[in-house]
């Protein structure tokens, strides 16, 4: 290593069965690697994280650190970004190299078939974590004026802003898992997304 807000079908996770066969039109899905959601029994992410890696199947799971209070002392936890999911990149045909982990309980998707992540969300995560920019996890944000990073080590993110207390927060949300992330940043390196399209729309009819 939580839906989306456009399609009208109901979200399902059902693990498929192992004599489904791909359809024609979905064979190139079924052969090659995208990124899905794997979700987890509560509190199995990492040790499904580390039975991933032993089987050399590429998997991201996203932490932060929390500070807990624990009877006279804090205690600082690294916890999953998304509770109850780890990221895995994988050819559905082998789902079930991911499917037999202890702990796995199903591939997230619709209509009973895995669903493959936007690769641009993943690389959005990906970023902040190489950047190491604190992450929080953050209420679903589903409207509100999006805006493009387009400067400083963020350069090219694409999120919702929020104001909390002094600072300024991108929300990053992943629509398929109806989740989000905050991170931190500086207001003066964004603009409203319009207005960077409206810019590559005026540079492209010159």
């Amino acid at each position: 290593m939580a839906t989306t807000s456009t399609n009208t079908a109901a979200l399902t996770i059902e693990r498929p069965e192992p004599t489904l066969l791909p359809s024609p039109r979905t064979r190139g899905e079924y052969l090659e690697a995208h990124w899905y959601a794997a979700y987890t029994c509560a509190n199995h992410e990492k040790g499904v994280a580390r039975e991933l890696e032993r089987r050399s199947v590429e998997c991201l799971l996203p932490l932060y650190e929390s500070v807990r209070r624990w009877q006279d002392r804090r205690v600082r936890l690294d916890l999953p970004l998304f509770p109850s999911y780890v990221f895995v990149r994988l050819a559905l045909c082998d789902r079930f190299h991911v499917l037999g982990i202890p702990g796995v309980v199903r591939l997230v998707g619709f209509n009973g078939r895995p669903t493959p992540l936007p690769v641009a969300e993943i690389e959005m995560i990906r970023t902040c974590l190489a950047q190491r920019h604190p992450m929080r996890p953050h209420q679903y944000l589903q409207r509100g004026q999006r805006v493009r990073v387009l400067s400083g080590p963020l350069t090219g993110l694409v999120g919702a802003v929020v104001r909390r207390a002094n600072r300024t927060r991108l929300v990053i949300s992943l629509e398929l898992l109806r989740r989000s992330v905050a991170v931190d940043i500086d207001v003066a390196d964004v603009v409203p997304l319009f207005t960077v399209k409206a810019t590559e729309v005026a540079s492209s009819a010159k």
